[in-house]
């Protein structure tokens, strides 16, 4: 008689996330390898900062030691309790325009708007660096966080999907 089959829990839409707060080291053997880097080579990782007491979670990206999310036309400093996502290889960035998910596709969830929207992980490149950002129907674009200001763009972006 052979060994029943191995438990694998079911991976939640928003993929499995490593929590952080502000001010505590990453360890990256919880978090994997950074996805990309900045311009100085530091790490960049993909993440959702929770806003407000959790009524909002903004994807966002987690540089030089501070989670950092677009709104309202900067980007700003995250304090607090924020989650970094591990990209994995059940996992791949689709060209996306609008804010529309790409058809036939499954986007990873980031999080959601206080009044409830879904927001999705976003990826562009801004001189020549990858920086994580949120996108949604309702943006009809992707935003990004960069420089202390705010990019948006509506086509040259990648939405995060399930394979």
């Amino acid at each position: 008689m052979s060994a029943p089959p191995a438990y694998t829990p079911e991976v939640p839409p928003a993929g499995l996330r490593v929590p952080c707060t502000s001010g505590t080291p990453i360890d990256s053997t919880v978090t994997g390898p950074p996805p990309f880097a900045d311009l100085d080579g530091s790490p960049v990782f993909v993440a959702s900062a929770l806003l407000g007491g959790g009524r909002s979670v903004h994807p966002c990206k987690f540089a030089r030691g501070h989670a950092m999310y677009s709104y309202g036309g900067s980007e700003k400093q995250h304090q607090g309790r924020f989650d970094i996502l591990p990209v994995t290889a059940a996992m791949e960035w689709v060209s996306a325009a609008d804010g529309k998910i790409p058809k036939g596709r499954r986007p990873v969830e980031g999080g959601f708007e206080e009044s409830g929207q879904h927001l999705f992980h976003a990826l562009t490149n801004i001189d020549g660096v990858w920086v994580p950002g949120k996108t949604a129907e309702h943006l009809r674009g992707a935003n990004f966080g960069f420089g202390g200001g705010e990019t948006v763009r509506k086509t040259g972006y990648s939405i995060l999907c399930w394979r």
